[in-house]
């Protein structure tokens, strides 16, 4: 199934590629993002607090800096310890979708509801260590299942080919749901051309990468050949 999107975006029929900024340099934001706006769908902001994971990144402020600077939309993903008590504070900010972690939590299914009542769009971020099957009660009020194809905490990890099996996992969950038009599968964590294929085949609709574009080098170019190898594996699929 080819990504379309959650209910107020517009509507696509390709498959979709999400930068992190979390290996951008910070001291020229503005310009990287400007830069690769041609080539990308989303912009995915890892926000991590020191407490769920040891790094510290960015708050609210940050966020909306960056929806000064785009109209792209910016899919916020939350590694922290208590998601429901600040969703509030970057769908203010201008986040357009939030995931979390669901082991954070004692309530999946009452966090949900509180990041939802922000009006973004909500989704679960499934660590390598946490089943699948996690998300399978909450597939009604979600738009994206987020797979982590890395250990969250820091950028530049090698993609984990033993999650490949659970994308595929997360995909048949979908089918057998009737979910396969309304939910998203997002795969964050050591995308790059290397392993972009494996991600799409087993089920990967959107694709964040993030040293594979913010490398330092030419971040225009990497996501343009990005884009393209997305061009190429998504014709003629459904």
């Amino acid at each position: 199934m080819m990504v379309s999107g959650w209910e107020g975006d517009r509507v696509t029929t390709r498959l979709q590629l999400a930068p992190s900024i979390l290996t951008a340099d910070f001291g020229r934001l503005a310009d990287e993002i400007k830069s690769v706006e041609g080539y990308v769908d989303w912009f995915h902001l890892d926000v991590m607090d020191g407490h769920y994971v040891e790094n510290l990144t960015f708050g609210p402020s940050t966020v909306e800096a960056i929806a000064r600077v785009t109209d792209t939309p910016l899919h916020v993903h939350l590694m922290i310890t208590d998601p429901a008590r600040y969703a509030s504070g970057f769908a203010s900010a201008g986040a357009r979708r939030i995931s979390f972690h669901p082991e954070v939590t004692e309530d999946v299914g009452e966090t949900i509801e509180k990041v939802a009542s922000t009006g973004v769009g909500v989704g679960l971020a499934i660590h390598p260590d946490v089943p699948v099957e996690t998300a399978r009660a909450h597939l009604d009020d979600v738009q994206v299942v987020l797979m982590m194809t890395v250990r969250p905490g820091f950028g530049g990890q090698k993609f984990l080919d033993d999650v490949v099996p659970k994308i595929h996992q997360a995909a048949l969950m979908l089918q057998e749901s009737g979910k396969t038009a309304e939910v998203d599968i997002e795969v964050d964590g050591g995308v790059n051309e290397s392993t972009l294929d494996r991600a799409v085949a087993a089920g990967g609709q959107i694709l964040v990468a993030g040293s594979a574009i913010f490398d330092g080098v030419d971040a225009p170019a990497a996501a343009s050949r990005l884009r393209g190898r997305l061009d190429v594996l998504g014709k003629g699929m459904p």
